[in-house]
């Protein structure tokens, strides 16, 4: 089964910021690596929505790891997936 995927105007908002970050450290390449890595993760989480952790807070929202620098936090919910941010891992943990 195939889930729908929602993206949050907050998750194209931080994955904005993110690719910025990534384009000023180290340029192009790294960029079209970080976009390519993230929809390979976007495909996953489609196809089996509950093969990343469960948060602290609530269950039903998950932490993927897209590289060790940056994460995607998502909710399931009953037939659709809402990207809810993406996260660089090097920040101060927030509440997850």
């Amino acid at each position: 089964m195939s889930w729908e995927i929602l993206i949050s105007e907050t998750a194209v908002e931080t994955f904005n910021a993110i690719q910025d970050q990534i384009f000023q450290r180290l340029g192009n390449k790294a960029v079209e690596e970080f976009e390519k890595n993230t929809l390979k993760v976007l495909e996953l989480i489609q196809h089996s929505p509950f093969m990343f952790k469960e948060t602290v807070l609530d269950s039903n929202i998950r932490k993927g790891l897209i590289k060790k620098r940056s994460s995607i936090f998502y909710e399931v919910k009953s037939n659709t997936i809402v990207v809810l941010f993406f996260w660089d891992n090097r920040q101060e943990p927030a509440f997850f």
